[in-house]
């Protein structure tokens, strides 16, 4: 039995901790294929970027409010003008 317990430890262990080295590492990609690099923007994609961010704001600072009773929402909703 204890041999049993033994062989099992060894198994989990092997499949749980890295390998001893002998694998072989993976060939080196170009630096264009690497995900590290990023992309260059516009600046018309930075500011159409932050345009959508400024508008999630509002949304989330309308949705936060509300939960206080303050009324803060869109005038207009699904299209329809919005009345006070």
């Amino acid at each position: 039995m204890p041999h049993f317990i033994a062989l099992l430890l060894t198994w989990l262990l092997r499949l749980l901790l890295p390998s001893r080295g002998r694998h072989r590492a993976a060939p080196r990609t170009s630096s264009e294929a690497s995900p590290l690099v990023r992309p260059h923007l516009t600046p018309a994609e930075v500011a159409h970027r932050n345009h959508i961010r400024c508008r999630q704001r509002r949304r989330r600072r309308a949705l936060w409010l509300a939960t206080y009773g303050v009324d803060v929402g869109p005038r207009r909703i699904h299209g329809v003008e919005v009345t006070a």
